[in-house]
């Protein structure tokens, strides 16, 4: 232990504990602004300096270790005179108009300044500007980046893609993309968790609401919002409400009240992917000499665009099975379409989802089979939020309401897709099913859960075993592709999701800076499942419903039709109408 002073009061802290942990732990302040505990302690903003007495130089707390006997000042009038000095730089080099930033009220940089009482700028404004890809789903204004590095590092070390780097010299230096390639070609996987690791808005994804909004006022149009399992555990976040507040009921109702005509459940085509993926993973075993080997998940685009573009000797193990969203987009505009009596042609299919990437899926011209787009536009949690406020919802006095009819119903199943291991989960409990005509305990396969970055567990389904892995954050992914490559791991079945902890801390999420919250929204997720009364996606009513009456069985030829894709011919690169422009 090393004892230590902070403005005046004596603590007793452990040895190697930074400056900045240690005042936390006393609940003593220090602001700062590029740190992400674990993540990014570089020092780089300078915002978090303190005086240590008797030395001269000030030093930054969230990378200078405690030493027996320091004493350490966090306001002292020259930390405080630095603080401030430090900041109006960062605000000269920052595009300054918080009344159109997609953070404002949200923002590290916002609330620093406004807690320093800086009201007026000090130095000439050197913002930089430059060309950006205006219809590309995740938007970088360099203006308003503060290099601070966090979505370097997080690129980097999280997601292992390295999409960021730093560029230039002395006031020239900036965050751009590596080897001055546009963002086009540089094979991001557009996870997103480089914008909800951003302290402000010099990341966001595109902003699609508008086109939303022209659809609800369009009377021609008959406008269908599915939302996602992850959604449930998240919107609630930034709207004002409590987490055990942020039901699904309060949740319809608001997309009632902003005009959605049907709101349907993305859970009962997740319990469709489960009879789909399950289904073929069994075929697949049973023809075992013919396939490639593990078969993977290919329900997130973000891992999708990541194998693709980084290891595309394992795009032929993918499941063919598209994304639980593209399926309810298939099936909105055939099935539902002929049994609401709708023409397809007006119905007008949108997707609240916890992901940026799902706004490139939606634009695939190979996962669109029926004739129509499948799904005409995606927002995030984010935006859905923003659609709330902007039309003055209080969802606290929302009353609860059900799905519409047929399509609301979902499983625990469905429901933990949101989860890293989830899928995995609900895949194995219907395999079970389907291999031995018996449910297993629900529970049966909750090894897969957890927040670990690489999970592997062996199951015995009717005397055979079935080693799976489960990994989230490409970090992670890379590694196990790259043990399997090697011949180091076998697996039969393996479930990839491009964000650390699954969907639930998806790039589309609300953000709170500083904290990573997929632990805690999985956990929600989880608790849903243990109470639903139907926990096994081949029990939805809905989902055998849709089989008798549309499908036939999986696997069949229409479902391949409408459910299934060849992923080795997705363009990474879709048509989206891209042009420069500048910020």
């Amino acid at each position: 232990m090393v004892n230590i002073t902070i403005n005046g009061v004596k603590l007793s802290v452990h040895e190697g504990t930074t400056i900045l942990k240690a005042a936390r732990d006393a609940a003593i302040e220090i602001p700062h602004l590029c740190y992400w505990e674990g993540l990014n302690d570089i020092g780089a903003c300078r915002v978090c300096c303190v005086e240590l007495v008797g030395m001269e130089k000030l030093v930054s707390a969230c990378n200078t270790e405690v030493v027996e006997g320091m004493e350490i000042l966090t306001n002292s009038p020259k930390a405080r005179a630095a603080r401030k000095t430090n900041v109006r730089l960062i605000l000269s080099e920052h595009d300054c108009k918080c009344a159109i930033c997609t953070r404002s009220g949200n923002c590290a940089l916002q609330s620093i300044a406004r807690d320093l009482g800086i009201s007026s700028p000090k130095y000439d404004d050197i913002a930089d500007k430059y060309n950006w890809l205006r219809d590309f789903p995740l938007r970088r204004t360099a203006s308003k980046c503060i290099k601070c590095m966090r979505c370097v590092q997080v690129c980097d070390k999280i997601q292992g893609l390295s999409i960021w780097e730093m560029i230039g010299t002395a006031e020239r230096t900036t965050v751009g993309v590596k080897e001055g390639l546009s963002m086009d070609k540089a094979n991001c996987s557009l996870c997103g968790q480089c914008i909800t690791h951003c302290p402000v808005g010099a990341l966001k994804e595109r902003n699609d609401t508008e086109y939303v909004l022209d659809a609800l006022a369009d009377p021609e149009k008959v406008v269908m919002v599915q939302f996602a399992p992850a959604v449930r555990v998240a919107w609630g976040e930034k709207v004002g409400l409590h987490r055990v507040e942020q039901t699904t009921g309060k949740l319809v109702a608001a997309l009632k009240e902003i005009g959605f005509d049907y709101v349907f459940d993305t859970v009962y085509s997740a319990d469709m992917t489960i009879m789909e993926e399950g289904s073929e993973l069994i075929q697949r075993l049973g023809e075992r000499g013919e396939h490639r080997w593990p078969m993977f998940t290919s329900c997130c685009p973000g891992w999708m665009r990541f194998v693709k573009s980084e290891f595309p000797q394992f795009v032929p193990n993918l499941s063919t099975a598209k994304s639980p969203q593209q399926m309810f987009g298939a099936l909105a505009k055939t099935y539902m379409a002929e049994k609401l009596g709708i023409d397809p042609a007006n119905i007008y299919s949108v997707s609240i989802m916890p992901c940026t990437a799902k706004k490139y899926e939606c634009d695939v011209p190979e996962v669109n089979d029926t004739g129509f787009k499948d799904v005409d536009v995606v927002l995030t949690t984010r935006e859905l939020d923003t659609l709330i406020t902007a039309d003055g919802i209080n969802p606290e006095d929302l009353p609860e309401m059900p799905f519409d009819e047929f399509f609301g119903e979902g499983t625990g199943a469905g429901v933990i897709f949101g989860a890293t291991g989830g899928v995995m989960e609900a895949a194995l409990r219907s395999a079970y099913f389907l291999v031995t005509g018996q449910n297993p305990p629900a529970d049966a396969f909750k090894n897969v859960r957890g927040m670990n970055g690489w999970k592997e567990s062996t199951f015995t389904i009717a005397g055979a075993q079935l080693k799976v892995a489960v990994a989230s954050g490409l970090a992670n992914t890379r590694k196990l592709l790259e043990a399997i490559e090697s011949g180091e791991v076998q697996y039969d079945f393996v479930e990839i999701m491009a964000c650390p902890g699954g969907c639930s801390g998806g790039g589309g999420q609300p953000i709170h800076d500083g904290t990573e919250m997929a632990e805690i929204r999985g956990g929600e997720l989880y608790n849903i499942d243990s109470s639903k009364p139907i926990r096994f996606s081949h029990e939805n009513p809905t989902v055998q419903l849709t089989y008798q009456e549309y499908l036939g069985e999986p696997m069949s030829h229409r479902a391949h039709e409408l459910l299934h894709t060849d992923a080795e011919s997705w363009n990474m690169r879709p048509d989206f109408g891209w042009s420069f422009h500048k910020e």
